[in-house]
């Protein structure tokens, strides 16, 4: 059997375990917290950092094949685990133009992806000589996570907030709605497309609130959305899953915002909606097995189940009884003892043939569940 390792053992590991169970993998997990979300679900747990050099190399020296959870990991001992033989999903290459948001940006202009207008700054005194760019989004170069390091900057008076670090300062464009489209790619070229997902954001956490799924955009838009996923792709020329979000404007206009190599929150709702999941794909992508069906069974919506503000501390699951008397809905909890305000407990995912419905029952849950100390 495959030896397969994953860096981080947070949410998106431990459902990408669940999903393993259904394949000949013998799965190894490193993270730096015993008691982590994907923990217990592995066959070897290792403690330590996915960050160090020295942990990372011998860690992936145990095992066939690679994969991440996170983009925080050591690239420069994947790039020498791959350069010995480990396969690495994806490639390092593809992660390094990733993870840092002014590589990545960079890589859309080289490659004429269209992306939101965008200059590089190096420190907060370079963005006072910008002025004329703000009202503008800025997002820190290295480190930024789950709306972390990201800071709107609507005047000189929002400079005071701003990153004294390398970033990018992103022109504010006018969004009617904010997409995902998730793909997956094989070494042998060949792809699959998840439908396009409606996003919702929190005002105020920068966190995915709801989505919907498939989105309600015209057909025109779809096309545009799944061609420039796709040039996004083909352009890291790496096999994996990627998530591509995208902006849209009233005319139905799309470029792309950002892209993660990963297994991401926008595609959850994918382990009951769709026919092959996309924790599924990726294993058929690592095993070397055909592509699944994207397809999506039924629409659906997925609601994030988040700390509730003022409470930190052991969680409590105030109202899941009657969420879980729903027969539509489908429960999702990543085992994470401790709570604080905004931090990712689990999501809800709701499957229906009517939109509305799903919409409205996403807002029910979301009065009904919270997770309080």
């Amino acid at each position: 059997m495959q030896k397969v390792g994953i860096l981080g053992g947070g949410q998106l590991g431990r459902m990408l375990l669940q999903a393993a169970a259904n394949y000949p993998v013998i799965t190894y997990v490193l993270e730096n917290d015993p008691e982590c979300p994907a923990a217990h679900l592995c066959h070897h747990f290792v403690l330590g950092d996915i960050r160090d050099y020295d942990t990372v190399y011998n860690f992936g020296r145990q095992v066939d094949t690679l994969t991440i959870e996170i983009e925080s990991v050591n690239v420069d001992a994947l790039e020498r685990l791959e350069s010995e033989g480990v396969k690495v999903y994806p490639r390092p290459r593809a992660l390094r133009t990733i993870k840092n948001k002014i590589h990545q940006k960079l890589f859309y202009k080289e490659k004429e992806i269209p992306t939101a207008p965008f200059i590089v700054v190096e420190n907060r005194a370079a963005l006072e000589t910008h002025l004329a760019e703000l009202p503008a989004v800025q997002k820190i170069g290295e480190g930024g996570y789950d709306g972390k390091g990201v800071q709107v900057l609507r005047g000189p008076e929002d400079l005071k907030n701003s990153f004294d670090a390398p970033s990018v300062l992103e022109k504010l464009v006018p969004i009617k709605k904010e997409l995902a489209v998730i793909v997956a790619t094989n070494g042998r070229g060949e792809t699959a497309i998840y439908p396009a997902t409606e996003m919702v954001f929190h005002p105020e956490l920068n966190l995915l609130d709801y989505q919907l799924c498939p989105a309600d955009i015209p057909r025109e838009t779809l096309w545009k959305a799944e061609a420039l996923a796709m040039m996004v792709v083909r352009g890291l020329e790496s096999p994996g899953i990627f998530a591509v979000e995208l902006f849209m404007d009233s005319r139905g206009d799309v470029w792309v915002n950002e892209t993660a190599p990963r297994v991401h929150n926008s595609g959850h709702h994918t382990i009951e909606a769709a026919f092959s999941s996309q924790f599924d794909m990726l294993w058929r992508v690592m095993l070397g097995y055909p592509l699944g069906n994207p397809d999506a069974r039924q629409p659906s919506a997925l609601l994030n189940i988040v700390g509730a503000d003022g409470f930190s501390g052991d969680a409590k699951y105030d109202g899941l009884d009657d969420v879980l008397k729903m027969g539509n809905t489908f429960v999702h909890l990543y085992g994470k003892k401790t709570t604080k305000p905004g931090r990712k407990m689990g999501h809800v995912t709701l499957v229906g043939k009517d939109r509305q419905e799903l919409v409205y029952q996403a807002g029910v849950i979301k009065k009904l569940l919270r997770v309080i100390a």
